[in-house]
């Protein structure tokens, strides 16, 4: 069950740019001068998401000179990953139970 990630994640990947930038991310390390470049969102907008990323736990910062970096915790989204597995394995399981109806 998905009872060991936190609900948050799961909203947090909802929304159609931060599913974005998790994909650019995916990909390399980006500042936020790249990504806002690729997204073509506002930097304030960006920030923005970017700090609810952050607070899901789902990217972390690293400091370079004037600029922010922004990197996956690939941990969280194997995790995740991991959960919807257990999930899709337990509904195979379950086609064979019908519970009778009273």
């Amino acid at each position: 069950m998905l009872t060991s990630v936190d609900p948050d994640v799961i909203r947090v990947l909802g929304d159609p740019l931060r599913l974005k930038i998790v994909t650019l991310l995916a990909r390399e390390t980006l500042c936020t001068t790249h990504l806002v470049e690729e997204t073509g969102a506002k930097q304030t907008n960006l920030s923005n998401h970017m700090k609810v990323l952050r607070e899901a736990g789902i990217v972390e910062t690293e400091p370079c000179g004037r600029f922010t970096y922004y990197k996956l915790k690939p941990e969280v989204l194997a995790g995740l990953s991991e959960q919807f597995a257990a999930l899709a394995d337990s509904a195979r399981t379950a086609s064979e139970n019908k519970r009778a109806c009273p």
